[in-house]
């Protein structure tokens, strides 16, 4: 029997198993490094190689040779995949040396080495379980965090050091705070220096944090998971940094700001980002290993907040700075000083930079995302058709991924430097599962804000044969997209309109793509994300009069899209008739300081309560189901609870529905798969259908 598109979406993580991924391109430029399951239902993640010459594959690492398909993971691993949003198993990380010859990778809290030219992998005793290994640039020494401490492995001798060791229980050396993970995608804890002799190690006192406790009330035997949770306006956890040798010496770097952004070391020494906790101004600092003294390089200033971009700093060969900075009103990219792309392309992320070769992506139209490099004072495009492009370079090699409307799933292409694909073939192979439908999707931009908006009907629909009922189905928040020119984030949406709804999804201010000045409206007033939406709604329904039936409106979302949801049927309920909210944020107050203050500021200065529900309570008179995973602790349970709280005190009936044992993610196939069969029932009802 086929599966229906609500399980295989479950147990395919979002058709996400079996797409190659984690790609490293060897520096001579011969072979490609990545990571994919075997299939598209297979959620145990092995390493593969790439012969660019002659366009095969090999496996690699296997977990289930290794016995370790079933992973028990330590619970600082568990954090670090729940930041990261990772669903899959196995190899889901791995770090090589600088020739790409080793790698090391941890599997339930074990640490691998692995030989990438014969395959011939060995387990590497540790006194506990491992977290987030490197080798150094030779390859020689092998360094991990565990219980809190920074060790380094020698290879050859098998001699395991502390170089760093916690103090008290609330310390950890090496690895990244929660706000570092979760808003600032910093991953990592520590920088090998170039020689392998010294690492640059940050350590996070999470003592100041406010101390929260996750239950799990389904099981009343167990005890509450305690968490250190830096609420908007609280502390944040203290981070320190410090350039510790092998030998035991240890240099304290200070610096003034409260947020370590990233960290880089390289052949022009070590340089680290900060940023202040208002985020109006970030510091690049290159930083004396000897003494730890530091020197300013930039600084970059904004009355809003100042962005962060991945994949900066970087130098080219000749030490010139790569960065990207706001410049008369566009994301540009910058070299040295001076910015070498026009304000018309806002510049998303650098890659790679490959020796004096810099690879970046960079939009043009806010609904794509297009491949650039720059060189020898000029930009040039890599992939310019309509799409959402990424990739790698090295070696003079460029790796392409590619997603499009016109196309399914990811595609991979391997590009040699004179620019033909290996003899065998340039691309490495997606196994991913074919979704059981095909999104019949439109762009247009709506609105008075010419918002960037996609409609969805269903297959069977004529246009002009009836009006549907209305499913908007945004995410809607700052810094994140629904609406770009990739077939995959239109799967689920699809699936709705299937059901018989038009549905809609609008990309309102606030998100990127349109440059600073669009994304900055939203300072200080989450509600407008509600107005975007109600315009979108409006423009669409002008151009499809007779398709759209606007008594039978519904909104859906999770998340920041959660919050959306609900604030559309307690705000507008004369728009929206129906609305399902999952992990809603619905207290600004209790969530992060890095995300929240960055766009409503510090609490005292009194953004919070226009952009909060709880006072909004006694609105509600549409229906509205909560759904909130009791594991969540990222948005905690308590946003639920306190908003059902504020309703029962205002005589509003609602729904909620309690997901025990889930976190944000709701990666469980099951809950996965009847949650879309829930939510569906509970808005066809609502509305009458």
């Amino acid at each position: 029997m086929t599966d229906s598109f609500p399980r295989l979406q479950a147990r395919t993580r979002r058709f996400t198993l079996g797409v190659p991924r984690g790609f490293t391109i060897s520096p001579q430029g011969d072979r490609v490094i990545f990571l994919r399951t075997k299939s598209g239902i297979d959620p145990v993640t092995c390493l593969w190689e790439f012969d660019i010459a002659t366009g095969t594959e090999r496996l690699v690492v296997d977990p289930l040779s290794l016995d370790a398909a079933d992973e028990d993971l330590p619970p600082e691993e568990r954090a670090r995949r729940e930041r990261s949003r990772e669903s899959a198993g196995g190899v889901v990380g791995y770090s090589t040396d600088q020739r790409v010859r080793m790698a090391v990778f941890a599997l339930s809290g074990e640490l691998h080495l692995v030989d990438l030219s014969s395959g011939v992998t060995r387990r590497l005793e540790t006194p506990g379980p491992v977290i987030d290994p490197r080798l150094d640039p030779d390859g020689t020494k092998v360094a991990y965090v565990t219980g809190g401490a920074l060790r380094v492995q020698d290879l050859a001798t098998g001699t395991d050091t502390a170089l760093a060791t916690p103090e008290h229980d609330e310390v950890a050396y090496g690895l990244a705070e929660f706000v570092a993970a979760e808003e600032m995608d910093r991953m990592r804890g520590y920088w090998w220096s170039p020689s392998g002799d010294r690492l640059l190690v940050a350590r996070v006192d999470d003592s100041p944090v406010a101390l929260w406790h996750i239950a799990d009330p389904a099981n009343p035997d167990r005890p509450a998971v305690p968490q250190r949770y830096p609420a908007a306006g609280t502390a944040n956890a203290e981070v320190s940094l410090f350039v510790i040798g092998l030998d035991g010496s240890r240099v304290a770097v200070p610096y003034d700001q409260e947020y370590l952004v990233t960290a880089i070391w390289d052949a022009y020494g070590p340089a680290i980002v900060t940023l202040s906790r208002d985020q109006r101004s970030m510091r690049l600092l290159s930083v004396d290993p000897a003494t730890g003294a530091t020197e300013p390089l930039r600084e970059d200033t904004d009355p809003a907040w100042v962005d962060i971009v991945s994949g900066v700093p970087a130098r080219l060969s000749d030490g010139s700075l790569v960065w990207v900075a706001d410049a008369d009103g566009g994301r540009r990219l910058i070299i040295g000083s001076d910015p070498v792309t026009p304000p018309s392309l806002q510049v998303r992320a650098v890659l790679d930079v490959d020796g004096d070769t810099v690879l970046f992506q960079a939009s043009g139209e806010p609904t794509e995302i297009h491949l650039w490099t720059y060189a020898g004072g000029a930009i040039s495009p890599v992939a310019m058709e309509s799409g959402v492009y990424g990739g790698r370079r090295a070696g003079g090699v460029t790796l392409v991924t590619s997603q499009s409307l016109e196309s399914e799933g990811t595609s991979i292409t391997v590009i040699r430097p004179d620019g033909t694909a290996p003899s065998g073939g340039g691309s490495i192979r997606s196994v991913a599962e074919r979704p059981p439908l095909e999104p019949r999707v439109s762009f247009v931009r709506a609105g008075s804000r010419d918002l960037s908006t996609a409609i969805l009907f269903p297959s069977w629909h004529v246009p002009g044969s009836g009006r549907l009922p209305v499913l908007m189905d945004p995410y809607g928040g700052p810094h994140a997209q629904r609406v770009l020119a990739a077939r995959r984030m239109f799967l689920e949406s699809q699936w709705w309109a299937e059901q018989g709804f038009a549905v809609i999804v609008a990309d309102g201010r606030g998100t990127p793509g349109r440059g600073p000045a669009f994304e900055r409206e939203v300072r200080h007033d989450f509600t407008l994300t509600l107005d975007d939406q109600v315009d979108a709604l409006q423009g669409v329904a002008a151009q499809h009069a007779d398709d759209l039936d606007l008594s039978r409106v519904a909104i859906r979302g999770w998340s920041f899209g959660g919050y959306l949801a609900a604030l559309a049927v307690l705000r507008r309920p004369d728009i929206f008739h129906a609305a399902v909210a999952g992990a809603p944020v619905t207290d600004w107050r209790l969530y992060d300081t890095c995300y929240t203050e960055r766009y409503l500021g510090h609490p005292d200065e009194g953004h919070y309560e226009a952009s909060s529900l709880l006072a909004d309570a006694e609105k509600l008179d549409r229906p509205l189901l909560l759904v909130h995973g009791l594991a969540d602790d990222n948005v905690v349970a308590a946003h639920t609870l306190r908003l059902s709280s504020a309703l029962l005190a205002a005589g509003r009936p609602h729904t909620v529905l309690p997901l025990s044992g889930v976190t944000h993610m709701t990666p469980q196939e099951v809950v996965a798969e009847n949650l879309l069969l829930l939510q569906l029932d509970f808005l066809k009802k609502s509305l009458g259908i």
